[in-house]
């Protein structure tokens, strides 16, 4: 059984550049996930990527009077990952209730029991946006008991001071930051 799994945090196309909710140079970091990805996978390591998974009415989305145009819809293109998951790769889909904002992977989903089930006592962290979803997926993932680490060089945040702010915080509450594996 893996001890160790690799957590990519919503590498979707709402969140790239061009999409309704755009990271910053959040493509940027592609090749880099994807590297990971290829790397984590040949050492037997489990691969689980998050995603936002919002129905059409999320109470996140402006309409609704949340802070978020619309994105991320359910079995739309928005939604879509844009890096190579491989086919056995455990896929969390967070935010599915229209009534309940969830930022973290582990919020309202089963994360934490199948990394549990699966013998996994250490997780690496990457992704988008660092100061929501990675940040909010790492320190649950501390609270859960895991080992947490956060791959520096494969994350991206919406503005710098928000980043480091999100990374202080992580650190502090015990996140371990790696500029690089």
């Amino acid at each position: 059984m893996p001890e160790e799994a690799l957590i990519v945090v919503d590498m979707q196309r709402d969140f790239m550049p061009g999409g309704a909710l755009p990271v910053p140079d959040g493509d940027k970091i592609i090749p880099r996930v994807n590297e990971y990805i290829k790397k984590f996978k040949e050492k037997g390591a489990l691969i689980v990527a998050t995603r936002d998974w919002h129905p059409e009415n999320h109470i996140s989305f402006k309409e609704r009077g949340g802070p978020w145009p619309k994105h991320c819809v359910q079995n739309t293109p928005g939604a879509e990952f844009v890096v190579d998951l491989p086919e056995d790769a455990v896929i969390i889909s967070k935010a599915t209730d229209p009534d309940k904002e969830a930022y973290s992977g582990f919020e309202g989903t089963n994360l934490a029991e199948i990394l549990k089930e699966k013998g996994v006592k250490k997780v690496y962290i990457c992704g988008v946006a660092t100061e929501y979803c990675v940040r909010a997926t790492a320190l649950d993932a501390v609270k859960h008991g895991f080992e947490v680490y956060l791959l520096k060089d494969a994350i991206k945040g919406i503005t710098l001071e928000g980043e480091e702010k999100a990374l202080r915080e992580m650190k502090e509450k015990g996140v371990k930051i790696l500029e690089s594996l």
